[in-house]
């Protein structure tokens, strides 16, 4: 078994061969090469609460149980309405993991709109985000099986970040958070057949060696189920809950190459251009720059804009390479004849199909 902290527990076995760890321990820069393009999705992020059982010391996206609240189904079918008419494509859900575990008042609220979870409330807005024109693209922090199994038909793609693999102190505290749950999650994903957005936090007190096996074992969760679609590399970055310092731009270059070097071609090394200077990475084998939205915060950086459509286009300028929209989900998991196959349900398949507005809009961005 795995010597990942909580790995055994949660019955996750991956074998990271020294071999393979020095191989990637001994990338530079200099050893990949840029990518041809880079690609953005157009989203709205909605935080449908900021609960959270974890209180992780770099994360300022959680409130304590009395001060977080639910955001209402009135005031997500606004918001996403607003962001299909602003040209979005995605519809981003996020929320702390298990919310309605620890706080009275979240579950309280959940059970007043006929919900008896998050997950079955996740279900629901995602729902709402189909009718009004977008892709439902869910991040709720480790899931059991029922509980991806439950949303997984409604989102085009879900995720949650590894960050680590590494028993780091900024994970501590009664409620710590456990890489081996992680690591449950995304296999999960990929059991469950599910289109997968994972990565790593850099600047937590990992080490290089730390981040060569987190990066490797996402590579051997990929290997078995073919279903991680992108990893990110973002730094931790200051707030009012972190004081340290942000990792190098040395650092970064090197983590970069190294996932770009580690992961296999058609896993898309991702960086979010208002946490790290993405200019100074192009060289490194960055892919995409993520979701953007024209209409929300990014509420989990919320010191951090997202920079604007024209920004995106000054990095790929400067990187000489062209910007290309995306979808929340990547163009090889979507079916070829037909609207579903084992990566997209029905229901997905439907939207992307549809001769409406939303269904056109989808297919111009894949039309590029």
């Amino acid at each position: 078994m795995s010597s990942i902290p909580g790995a055994e527990a949660y019955g996750v076995d991956l074998d990271v061969p020294e071999a393979d760890r020095e191989r990637a321990l001994a990338v530079r820069p200099g050893d990949v090469d840029p990518a041809d393009e880079l690609t953005f999705a157009r989203n709205v992020f909605v935080p449908l609460t900021t609960a959270c059982r974890y209180t992780c010391t770099y994360c300022t996206y959680y409130d304590v149980p009395g001060e977080a609240t639910l955001v209402s189904p009135e005031d997500v079918r606004e918001t996403c309405r607003t962001g299909a008419q602003a040209g979005c494509t995605e519809a981003l859900f996020t929320f702390g993991d298990d919310p309605d575990d620890r706080y009275t008042e979240v579950h309280d609220q959940l059970a007043e709109w006929g919900h008896d979870s998050i997950h079955d409330y996740l279900r629901r807005v995602c729902e709402i985000a189909l009718d009004e024109g977008l892709l439902p693209h869910a991040n709720p922090g480790d899931q059991t099986r029922e509980q991806m199994a439950l949303v997984a038909d409604v989102n085009a793609s879900m995720g949650v970040m590894l960050e680590t693999t590494a028993d780091v102190q900024a994970h501590g505290g009664p409620r710590a958070k456990t890489p081996g749950q992680r690591l449950h999650t995304i296999r999960t994903a990929g059991e469950l057949g599910v289109p997968f957005t994972t990565g790593i936090l850099v600047g937590i007190g990992e080490t290089w060696d730390d981040r060569a096996e987190s990066l490797l074992s996402i590579r051997e969760l990929h290997e078995r189920y073919g279903h991680v679609q992108e990893v990110i590399v973002q730094p931790v970055s200051p707030n009012e809950r972190w004081r340290g310092d942000p990792p190098s731009e040395a650092t970064m270059r090197r983590t970069v190459a190294m996932a770009r070097a580690v992961l296999p071609e058609e896993v898309a090394v991702q960086v979010p251009p208002n946490l790290a200077d993405a200019r100074a990475l192009l060289d490194c084998g960055v892919e995409d720059l993520g979701g953007v939205s024209p209409v929300t915060d990014d509420y989990i950086n919320p010191d951090y804009a997202w920079p604007a459509l024209r920004e995106l286009e000054a990095i790929a300028e400067h990187g000489g390479v062209p910007l290309r929209e995306r979808l929340p989900v990547y163009e090889r998991f979507l079916p070829e004849d037909g609207v579903e196959n084992e990566w997209v349900s029905e229901r997905i398949g439907r939207a992307l199909a549809a001769d409406d507005d939303a269904g056109r809009r989808y297919r111009a961005v894949l039309d590029g």
